[in-house]
């Protein structure tokens, strides 16, 4: 076993994605450093077909553990499994494919920095922004990524307001009693930026662990209308909550909703740019008549 100071835990959160859960096992198997706990938080047995304990050698804790639907109430069951008995927490998409080296990066990263508590890593591909990337792609992708020399990993870029949350890594002393937003429901819109700005200490993205997000769309309980009331509420919520700036909130909003309406005649045939612009007029509704919350996509 490692010494407690050097244990790292792997959090995989997910609904409805069984065939993706199943595709990520082999790479978290595969890493030249063992993960020493791996949790895959799922809301229900069918969210996974298979017992994903089972690749895991001895040197790895891997356990599956059943939560209330919703990827912050699932996050921080994660949290809560590992925060007593590991030094690092690893999040990673149930679409994410890591490399081989992710874990290696990751640890030396935090070793090399030690004013650093949070970082995200360098994609090789983003499938979120398009039609998405299917598992073998991603696969090849991430394979030729890897035959490539290795260097000393750099610091990308310094003074992150936030995360990406499909691969982000967090040193766990700072986390401490820090939890993800549960009034940020389901997907969670913006939940990743929320966290880190609540985590002390230094926030980069670096190349010292790398990955593809496959940007699958199956499964996501946020969508059209939803969603479209979650780009504007969400950030409002967050500015009025102090963990998001006024001008960055104000422009993540506002460019989601000139996206959701400038793309109405020609929409991309994975995104239902009305439905979108439907959330965002009732989401501007609600902030104008004072009755706005994340929550209410529950409603819809």
């Amino acid at each position: 076993m490692r010494d407690l100071d050097n244990r790292i835990a792997v959090v995989i959160c997910s609904v409805g994605r069984p065939d993706e859960l199943a595709d990520l096992v082999p790479h978290l198997t595969k890493q030249t450093r063992k993960p020493d706990r791996v949790v895959f938080v799922v809301t229900k047995p069918e969210d996974a077909r298979q017992d994903l304990t089972a690749p895991f050698s001895d040197r790895t804790e891997a356990v599956v553990l059943y939560s209330e639907k919703g990827l912050t109430k699932q996050r921080n069951m994660g949290l809560d499994a590992v925060q007593n008995d590991c030094d690092l927490v690893v999040f990673f998409d149930d679409d994410f494919v890591p490399s081989r080296y992710a874990l290696e990066g990751i640890e030396g990263a935090f070793a090399a920095w030690p004013n650093v508590n949070g970082m995200t890593g360098h994609l090789i591909a983003d499938g979120i922004n398009g039609g998405g990337y299917e598992a073998a792609q991603a696969a090849d992708m991430v394979a030729q990524y890897d035959t490539t020399p290795r260097s000393e990993p750099t610091v990308l870029r310094s003074g992150l307001v936030g995360l990406y949350g499909c691969n982000m890594a967090y040193r766990l002393s700072a986390v401490g009693e820090t939890r993800f937003d549960p009034a940020l429901p389901l997907y969670g819109w913006q939940e990743d930026i929320d966290f880190a700005a609540q985590i002390p200490g230094e926030r980069i993205k670096t190349d010292a662990f790398s990955g593809v997000h496959c940007g699958t769309k199956n499964g996501r309980e946020t969508a059209g209308a939803r969603l479209g009331y979650s780009q504007l509420v969400n950030t409002w919520y967050l500015w009025r909550k102090g963990t998001m700036s006024g001008r960055f909130a104000f422009k993540l909003a506002a460019r989601n909703m000139i996206a959701n309406h400038v793309k109405l005649l020609r929409p991309e045939p994975w995104i239902d740019r009305k439905a979108r612009a439907i959330g965002n007029w009732r989401a501007v509704k609600d902030i104008l008549t004072g009755i706005a919350h994340p929550e209410r996509i529950l409603e819809f």
